[in-house]
This record gives C-alpha cells, sequence and structure tokens, in this order.
C-alpha cells in the first residue's frame, strides 16, 4: 500500500510543478498534498510541524498569486480600473481559446482597463506591462516553491530508500 500511495504522491508532485504555471491549478499547495499523501504511508514518519510550515507556505504563495500581478500594475503606474482589469483579464485568458491567453489576458486586461480610466496610451501600456511582469514574478515564485517542495520530497523519500525497498 505504500508503494501506492509513494506513486500517487509523486503524481501530485509533479502536478504540482505544472500548476505553477496554470492558474487553475493552484502549484504549492498542490504539491503540498503530494507531502501529505507521503505522509500517510505506514513507512515514513513525517513531523507535523515539518507539515504545518510547508502548508503556511503554501497558502501564502497562493494569496500572493492573486496580489502580486496587481502589484506590478499598481507599480509601474496602474490605477484600480487596471488592477480590475488584470484580474479580469487573467480570467478571460484562462478561458479564451487563444494560445498564450494566460500571459495575454492580463496583458490586455491591464490595457483596456486603463483606457477606460481615460489614461493615454503610453500609461496604459506601462501599467500593462506591470501587470504582465507581476505575473511572471508570481509564476516563477510558485515554480520554485513547488520545485523546492520536490526535492523536500525526494530527500524524505531517499532517506527512508531502505526501508521502502
Amino acid at each position: 500500500m505504500d508503494i501506492i500511495l509513494i506513486i500517487i504522491a509523486t503524481f501530485i508532485m509533479f502536478l504540482g510543478i505544472i500548476g505553477s504555471f496554470l492558474p487553475v491549478l493552484p502549484g504549492p499547495l498542490t504539491s503540498w498534498i503530494g507531502l501529505l499523501v507521503l505522509h500517510f504511508t505506514d513507512t515514513i514518519p513525517m513531523d507535523k510541524s515539518f507539515l504545518i510550515i510547508t502548508l503556511v507556505i503554501a497558502i501564502f504563495i497562493w494569496v500572493l498569486d492573486y496580489i502580486i500581478p496587481a502589484i506590478g500594475t499598481k507599480r509601474f503606474g496602474g490605477s484600480k480600473y487596471g488592477m480590475i482589469g488584470t484580474t479580469i483579464g487573467l480570467i478571460v485568458g484562462l478561458i479564451a481559446p487563444i494560445p498564450g491567453g494566460i500571459i495575454i489576458g492580463p496583458f490586455i486586461g491591464a490595457l483596456i482597463g486603463e483606457l477606460i480610466n481615460k489614461n493615454d496610451t503610453k500609461t496604459a501600456t506601462k501599467a500593462a506591462f506591470g501587470s504582465f511582469i507581476g505575473f511572471l514574478t508570481s509564476t516563477l515564485i510558485k515554480f520554485v516553491v513547488a520545485i523546492i517542495y520536490l526535492g523536500l520530497f525526494i530527500g524524505i523519500l531517499w532517506d527512508y530508500r531502505g526501508v521502502l525497498f
């Protein structure tokens, strides 16, 4: 049964890495679920404080994922309309069947939001660029955390390889 749980946990860990790039799936939280599944094996004891700390980090990153693109928009001179446009653009970019919609959506959403706010094209483009930078930053942070969780997962498996195999 432990081997089946380890296979499931490994699948979830890789799903977490993929989720770092897809906003539909929260990458670090998904990776944490992989660690949790590993906790349920009989042969690998895991410290509950380790699970709690990694969960808190995953939740913090998940919350930041929604805040960072809006901060990027604001930092580059965007308004509330630009931040709202970024969020709407991200949602539309996910749903729309266009290639790269998840990247183009926040940029175009912020641009439209700023143009609605009666900003000139230069300011609107700058705010849209800030949104894009915020999105890339958020994605990079999620990816790094998911990779760290995968490293922790592999390290735990390596420590208990003699008991498992």
